[in-house]
């Protein structure tokens, strides 16, 4: 694996940037229990971390249309909105991680899953545009994860070679498709523990917030 410092971040959003992932499987499971569908956290979580939203409802509701899959995706939105706004925060160590590529010139993306109002949810309550290089989600044409497409565009738009590239992910979908792109991965542990992420040839470690990475070679920039 290469181990050379890496020249750019990738962030995802949803249980990386913020340890969030609580408040949306509790607007899942009650988006489907007032539609009399069963829902189990865990399974529901490992199998569909990283997807966009119409990824994950089509399958669920076969018979709905394309406006009925945008309707029920805008109130698990809503539901997972009204409960998360008061409480955004970051993870633990991101803002001085973020502040310390920044002074060495490293570019930072965002690539994530979550629809626009999401991701502006969390990044104008954290402050962290100006941080970044670029913003990438499935609203602007691409797939979702374990697609490598949100990342592969990430590392165009910031002009540097996927190898060169530092995933930070909090599923396996996710490291997934940072393999997928030929990219290397960190997995933040705030859902599931290490062992779930065992068998991935790109994991360069994993740990249960960015204060445990301060000393990890490839986050050494200069």
């Amino acid at each position: 694996m290469n181990t050379a410092p890496a020249r750019a971040l990738i962030f995802d959003m949803d249980g990386t940037i913020v340890d969030n992932m609580r408040y949306h499987e509790a607007a899942w499971g009650r988006l489907l229990a007032e539609h009399g569908l069963p829902f189990d956290a865990d399974e529901f979580f490992r199998r569909t971390a990283g997807m966009a939203s119409r990824e994950i409802l089509a399958p669920l509701f076969p018979n709905a249309d394309a406006a009925q899959i945008d309707a029920l995706g805008h109130d698990k939105e809503l539901y997972y909105r009204e409960a998360y706004g008061p409480h955004v925060a970051p993870l633990p160590g991101l803002l001085p991680l973020i502040a310390r590529a920044t002074s060495h010139g490293v570019p930072i993306a965002v690539a994530s899953a979550a629809p626009p109002g999401n991701i502006d949810l969390v990044l104008d309550a954290l402050e962290l545009r100006p941080f970044l290089k670029t913003i990438v989600a499935p609203s602007q044409g691409y797939r979702g994860k374990p697609h490598p497409d949100l990342f592969l565009a990430a590392a165009e738009r910031m002009g540097v070679a996927a190898e060169d590239c530092i995933v930070f992910e909090d599923a396996p979908n996710g490291v997934e498709a940072a393999r997928r792109a030929g990219m290397r991965a960190v997995a933040l542990l705030t859902m599931i523990e290490a062992d779930s992420f065992a068998g991935f040839d790109n994991l360069v470690a994993s740990a249960k917030d960015f204060r445990a990475l301060d000393r990890l070679p490839v986050l050494q920039f200069g």
